[in-house]
């Protein structure tokens, strides 16, 4: 776990993911870990075709954004977390929630 995205915790985790399954796709956004070329060049060199969302377009991953928005205001922000450390290995449990659909 790490409180930054730098390249170089972005690569670590992406190189321990490939050590158990390779995808055909990976998909990110534009961040500049993602489109570094350290990252782009470990999963070209993995065959893997990149994918990525849309400059500023947070709506084309909206399952996920709506996720960590979810664990940000419903978990992280409420228990002002001091540390990593402090975090419990599991912040988030889903809540039953009424649908408006």
């Amino acid at each position: 776990m790490s409180n930054t995205l730098e390249t170089t915790f972005c690569l670590e985790c992406l190189e321990g993911a490939l050590a158990h399954r390779q995808p055909m796709i990976f998909n990110t956004d534009q961040g500049t870990q993602f489109t570094s070329v350290a990252f782009t060049g470990c999963l070209a060199q993995a065959g893997i075709r990149i994918s990525m969302d849309g400059r500023g377009r947070a709506h084309d991953n909206s399952f996920v954004e709506r996720l960590w928005r979810s664990v940000k205001y419903e978990e992280v922000y409420p228990k002002a977390y001091e540390t990593l450390g402090s975090v419990p290995d599991m912040v988030f449990i889903l809540k039953p929630r009424i649908h408006t659909d």
